[in-house]
């Protein structure tokens, strides 16, 4: 019973530290001087999206996301990050970088 406990609270702690940190941004230069916030598309989505869309873009409560490029442009799936659409509500990513950038890599998935 004691061992069984403890496989039960590694387990948890294992799968609580996975969905833990996220908040370090790389910082890169533009090229004018200037530096900007590099945004990990995937983290966000694993964050955001994935409870709904799958952790393989797969689909569960919402659609399949593996092939969302052949359908939507990028500035489409912006639409829909930011207004909602069928089931999914609006602004379930609220800033404007980690938008686009999803964004954009979900619609290189064609």
């Amino acid at each position: 019973m004691k061992k069984w406990m403890m496989a039960i609270g590694l387990g948890a702690m294992l799968t609580l530290g996975a969905c833990g940190g996220g908040d370090e941004e790389e910082s890169t230069s533009n090229g004018d001087g200037a530096n900007t916030a590099s945004v990990d598309a995937e983290a966000v989505y694993a964050q955001n999206c994935a409870a709904c869309h799958g952790a393989n873009l797969e689909g569960m409560s919402g659609p399949k996301l593996s092939d969302v490029g052949s359908r939507l442009s990028a500035s489409e799936i912006e639409e829909v990050i930011k207004n909602g659409k069928g089931a999914m509500p609006a602004n379930v990513i609220e800033d404007e970088e980690e938008i686009t950038a999803v964004a954009a890599w979900l619609a290189e998935k064609k």
